[in-house]
């Protein structure tokens, strides 16, 4: 098989989050990833980005809308909305970004910057 471009794998990565494929979005990740959520915490290693993929916090897998893409050499940002269930507080929205940093033809670092809606 070909090697994925860049946006192909963001756009495997975000298909592994809709449905909590875990095997799915490790597959797009350095070893030594990091994922940096601004605000909440920042995950070292696919071990500890694993753990992440579905906290415990919320149920159920998020409906995320990709609404834009822009790629820059080995970065990839990617905007949109998503939907998601908390334990606790119910359904809720959110306006995401996430900005990927690619090394070797994986995901080296992803940054994300969640903001609650309405």
């Amino acid at each position: 098989m070909e090697q994925a471009t860049q946006r192909q794998l963001v756009e495997e990565y975000f298909a592994g989050f809709r449905t909590s494929d875990h095997p799915r979005i490790l597959a797009t990740l350095t070893e030594d990833v990091e994922w940096v959520i601004h605000g909440h915490r920042t995950t070292r290693g696919k071990a500890e980005f694993d753990g992440e993929i579905e906290n415990p916090a919320f149920t159920g897998s998020p409906d995320l809308d990709v609404q834009r893409v822009h790629e820059d050499g080995p970065v990839v940002v990617a905007a949109g909305e998503g939907r998601g269930v908390m334990v606790d507080h119910g359904p809720f929205r959110f306006a995401f970004n996430d900005l990927f940093t690619f090394r070797a033809g994986l995901i080296a670092r992803v940054d994300s910057y969640v903001v609650p809606l309405p």
